[in-house]
């Protein structure tokens, strides 16, 4: 059983996964989102292809914890990737993981153009491993 999460953006997804048991996590591709269906059909493959059981996806909150409107197109967003896929979908809230997924690559010696490439998927990785840490202090 692998978990998945997604960095939900208008024009690229970003999407981490986690190892088969929920440890550790890794950045997996980053998607364009045009055409957007071209776009859940590849999360779908992705889910079918790595035995996924549940995804993932960051929910961009307010500061102050409310919901905007990138929050409810996020919703809307997983709505329909509920309806394509096999298995539960769930939001977390990622504030500040763009900030800290360019923080992680400038500290990993990528470049500026690399980084521009990476963002998504490394900030989905935040957002699972921020998912699996909660997943484990509530199984101690």
């Amino acid at each position: 059983m692998r978990m998945l999460a997604i960095d939900y953006g208008e024009k690229r997804l970003g999407l981490a996964i986690s190892d088969e048991l929920m440890m550790t996590a890794r950045p997996l591709a980053t998607i364009l989102r045009v055409p957007k269906e071209k776009s859940f059909a590849r999360i779908k493959n992705y889910v079918q292809e790595l035995d996924v059981s549940q995804v993932v996806v960051g929910l961009p909150l307010r500061l102050d914890g409310t919901i905007g409107d990138a929050a409810l197109r996020v919703e809307r967003f997983v709505t329909r990737l509920k309806a394509i896929i096999p298995c539960p979908v769930i939001t977390w809230d990622e504030r500040l993981t763009s900030y800290e997924a360019e923080e992680r690559m400038r500290d990993c010696g990528l470049s500026l153009s690399e980084r521009r490439l990476r963002i998504d998927e490394f900030a989905a990785l935040i957002i699972l491993e921020d998912y699996l840490t909660k997943l484990t202090k509530l199984t101690k």
